[in-house]
């Protein structure tokens, strides 16, 4: 058999058309609309953000990103429907601290693998967290509240989200941290959980600022204590816990970035979070997720994958040692 050689440029244009359609595909992209699921329904504070950011994105990208609410299972049906979805940059996904930190302590089970079924794309928000109690309350302050509980145990209830969300676990590590112990009042999502606090069917709540901020600027509910590092622009005279309560280092907030199936490829994926960090420094952006309560989260795949580090070392010995499950 003759050994058959080609020349070096005919060698490297072969190997060029095999690969051609992938290269094709990632320089084309996007050639038709995204679809960005939110595992929240319509109207809510994620779904807000992911109009906001997808508009602000469809115009450099120049096809719309069209939102796909698929709220439930506390993020796992928007979680599952992603991880299964084709790796071709035209799904993406709104992935917050219960999808990729509590959910796999929360669960015996999952029907997606945070970490080997998504790619990160990069960081988008913070919703800043706040201790409150009802209108009328007789505590005015964070020290006053968790006193008055380590002195009746259990005999104080508070509102949350649903059990396992940022709501509920920021509270029961306040109640760890303070040695204190407090009667959880789950609902099904934060806004039931406000309407029972408003109408002072409960004496305390973990309320993120996009879903109270109405009620905290009237008066309808009092804030006792902010739980981020530093107070905040619309709520400067309330402390932080970590100024109330002495407890040095204590942040806690619900966060979301966006991910994708995990075999996406790298141009695409480069190109979506170009696109993302570019809208989250544009000013009018920045303006309109403030505007409502959101602070802006600036941080690319190595941001994303470092947060999630720290923040499992927080909540997943939390969730262990106080035996919260949801299945």
């Amino acid at each position: 058999m003759n050994d058959v050689r080609l020349p070096r440029r005919a060698a490297l244009a072969a190997g060029l058309a095999a690969a051609w359609p992938g290269i094709a595909r990632a320089e084309a992209y996007p050639d038709r609309p995204i679809k960005w699921i939110v595992a929240y329904a319509a109207g809510g504070g994620t779904d807000t953000l992911a109009r906001i950011l997808g508009t602000a994105m469809a115009t450099t990208l120049g096809q719309p990103l069209v939102i796909d609410n698929r709220p439930g299972a506390a993020t796992n049906i928007g979680a599952e429907a992603t991880a299964k979805s084709p790796p071709d940059g035209y799904t993406v996904f709104s992935a917050d601290n219960g999808t990729l930190v509590f959910n796999p302590a929360l669960f015996r089970s999952l029907p997606y693998d945070p970490r080997r079924d998504f790619r990160r794309i990069g960081l988008m928000a913070r919703f800043p967290l706040v201790l409150t109690v009802r209108q009328g309350s007789a505590f005015r302050d964070a020290a006053g509240f968790f006193a008055a509980a380590k002195a009746k145990p259990g005999e104080h209830d508070y509102a949350s989200a649903g059990i396992g969300s940022p709501h509920h676990l920021t509270m029961e590590r306040l109640s760890k941290e303070t040695g204190t112990r407090l009667n959880h009042v789950p609902y099904r999502g934060a806004a039931p959980a406000l309407n029972d606090l408003l109408a002072g069917n409960v004496e305390a709540m973990i309320l993120d600022l996009p879903s109270g901020a109405e009620y905290l600027r009237s008066g309808r509910v009092t804030p006792l204590a902010l739980c981020s590092a530093a107070r905040h622009p619309d709520l400067p005279a309330v402390p932080t816990v970590q100024e109330a309560l002495g407890l040095k280092g204590f942040e806690a907030y619900a966060w979301q970035g966006l991910v994708v199936p995990a075999r996406t490829p790298d141009a695409i994926a480069a190109r979506l979070a170009a696109t993302l960090a570019a809208a989250l420094a544009e000013r009018a952006v920045a303006d309109r997720m403030r505007g409502i309560g959101l602070e802006p989260l600036a941080g690319g795949p190595a941001e994303f994958e470092a947060l999630e580090a720290a923040e499992r070392a927080i909540w997943v010995p939390l969730i262990k040692e106080r035996g919260i499950a949801l299945d």
